[in-house]
C-alpha cells in the first residue's frame, strides 16, 4: 500500500463529542490532547514521516475566555510532556504559527521542545499553534517586501518556491493528504497554500474518537485517489 509521505490534521470535533456524553466541553479537549500521542504513534508505525496537526487556529481566540485558558493549559502541558519524551520516541517537533502573539513562558516551553528534539529522525510532528493561513502568508509576504527593500532579493527572485521558504512550512513537504474530522468539509483556513494538490478526507468521526483504525481508513481512500498534479490520465492523452 501507498503511504502519504505527510498527512494533515484538522483536530474538529472536541466539544461536540464531549456534549454528546453529557461532558462540559473542556473534557473533550483532554481527551482530544491524549489522542495525539496514540495518532502519532499510529502514523510512525504506518511509515508516515511527517505529520502536521492543527491545534489552535488564530481565529480560536474568539472563544469563551475560559474555553481558550484551558486549551493553552493543555497544549502547554502537552508540551511539556514532549520534552521529556521526544528522545525516547526518536520524534522531531516543531511548532507554527504566530508564535510571537503567545505568552513569554509558552514560547519558551516550544524553544525547548523544538531544541531538545531538533536531532530525532523518526516521526516530524508539526503543532499549528496561533496559526491561519492567510496570516501565515502575509507575513511571508513581509519578509520578502523588507528583503526587496534591504537589496537582499531581486523582484525577478521571487517565484514559487521563494515564496514557500518564507512560509512556517519552509522545511516541510507539501501534504499529500488532508484530515478533517467530525464532519465539516472546509479547510478553516488551514496550510491554503501547502493543499493546492493533496488529497482531502473527511470523516464524521470526531477527533477524540479517531483511532489507528480510522487512520487506516483514510490512507485507504488515499490509495484509491489518482494524483495527477493538474495532468491527463494515461487514457485520456
Amino acid at each position: 500500500m501507498k503511504i502519504p509521505e505527510h498527512v494533515a490534521i484538522i483536530l474538529d470535533g472536541n466539544g461536540r463529542w464531549a456534549k454528546e456524553k453529557g461532558m462540559p466541553r473542556n473534557y473533550g479537549h483532554t481527551v482530544g490532547a491524549k489522542n495525539v500521542e496514540t495518532i502519532c504513534k499510529a502514523a510512525h508505525d504506518m511509515g508516515i514521516k511527517y505529520l502536521t496537526l492543527y491545534a489552535f487556529s488564530t481565529e480560536n481566540w474568539k472563544r469563551p475566555d475560559a474555553e481558550v485558558s484551558a486549551l493553552m493549559k493543555l497544549l502547554d502541558g502537552y508540551l511539556k510532556t514532549c520534552i521529556k519524551t521526544a528522545n525516547k520516541n526518536n520524534m522531531r517537533i516543531r511548532v507554527i504559527g504566530e508564535i510571537a502573539r503567545l505568552e513569554p513562558k509558552f514560547r519558551e516551553r516550544i524553544q525547548e521542545v523544538e531544541r531538545v528534539s531538533a536531532v530525532n529522525t523518526g516521526l516530524n510532528l508539526t503543532i499549528a499553534i496561533n496559526y491561519g493561513s492567510r496570516d501565515e502568508m502575509l507575513r511571508a509576504t513581509r519578509k520578502i517586501a523588507q528583503e526587496c527593500m534591504d537589496g537582499k532579493l531581486q523582484l525577478d527572485a521571487i517565484d514559487e518556491a521563494c515564496f514557500a521558504a518564507h512560509l512556517d512550512t519552509f522545511d516541510l513537504p507539501d501534504p499529500d493528504l488532508m484530515i478533517r474530522t467530525s464532519g465539516e468539509q472546509r479547510l478553516s483556513n488551514y496550510l491554503l497554500w501547502q493543499l493546492a494538490y493533496s488529497e482531502f478526507y473527511f470523516t464524521n468521526v470526531p477527533w477524540p474518537a479517531f483511532s489507528k483504525e480510522e487512520l487506516q481508513k483514510a490512507v485507504e481512500a488515499y490509495n484509491a485517489r489518482d494524483r495527477r498534479f493538474g495532468a491527463l490520465k494515461e487514457e485520456e492523452k
